[in-house]
């Protein structure tokens, strides 16, 4: 498939490319946060995207970044 956007070093994962079942919102600020929770390992604020970015980042609008520290990104 196509590459995601990489915004400052962050993969920006389209919305259908995540398998929503791990994630529960975490709150809404600028941007928007996920917890995640796989096989019994909860991490909070794991992920996070933009629902309303500014134009600049229009691109990027529901994509789905992951915090490098707290998650290992692989292709399946």
């Amino acid at each position: 498939g196509e590459n995601p956007p990489v915004v400052e070093g962050n993969y920006y994962f389209p919305p259908d490319a995540i398998k929503r079942e791990y994630y529960t919102d975490s709150g809404t600020q600028l941007a928007s946060y996920y917890n995640l929770n796989v096989e019994g390992t909860n991490v909070a604020d794991a992920a996070w995207y933009y629902p309303s970015p500014s134009n600049a980042a229009s691109h990027i609008k529901d994509h789905v970044a992951f915090y490098k520290n707290k998650v290992r990104i692989v292709d399946e």
